[in-house]
């Protein structure tokens, strides 16, 4: 008896080691490398991301400067399946929603007032240590705008 009862413990031991260590890959402070990225002309950068875990939630807050120079704050709770969730901050936007596609990858869509703004991709080095963040985003007068932004973990 003893010994099922020392392996029951050994093995929800690992369990418990392998749930701590299977964190996601997006959490974490991501700088931008500004000389890896790709911004059109006119278009704002977003220079620190911060992914963190709330709750069963995550939450997204992004810093940076809009394309009229001004310094731009967003932040976004909510899970990553897919629905949109509510976005603070972002005048082009109120709604944002990341779907995992696979461990490493997430695609991204942003809506203002019900109508798609900005769509992408995220994509995390399979070493953990860059965030590449491809997207194409439509202003209010209907212009497109694409941008890759390459971010390293801090």
């Amino acid at each position: 008896m003893k010994i099922k009862t020392r392996l029951l413990t050994l093995a929800a031991l690992f369990g418990v080691v392998a749930v701590c260590f299977a964190a996601d890959v997006n959490i974490g402070t991501w700088k931008l490398n500004e000389t890896k990225s790709k911004v059109s002309p006119g278009a704002g950068k977003n220079s620190k991301v911060v992914v963190a875990a709330a709750g069963d939630s995550m939450k997204v807050t992004v810093d940076g400067v809009g394309a009229d120079g001004k310094p731009t704050h967003n932040e976004w709770t909510g899970k990553f399946d897919g629905k949109d969730y509510p976005l603070s901050g972002d005048p082009a936007s109120d709604m944002r929603a990341y779907k995992p596609v696979n461990d490493h990858s997430l695609a991204i869509a942003e809506k203002k007032a019900g109508k798609t703004t900005t769509t992408g991709n995220i994509v995390i080095s399979a070493d953990g240590k860059t965030r590449t963040v491809t997207a194409s985003v439509t202003d209010a007068t209907g212009k497109k705008t694409s941008v890759t932004f390459v971010y390293d973990k801090q």
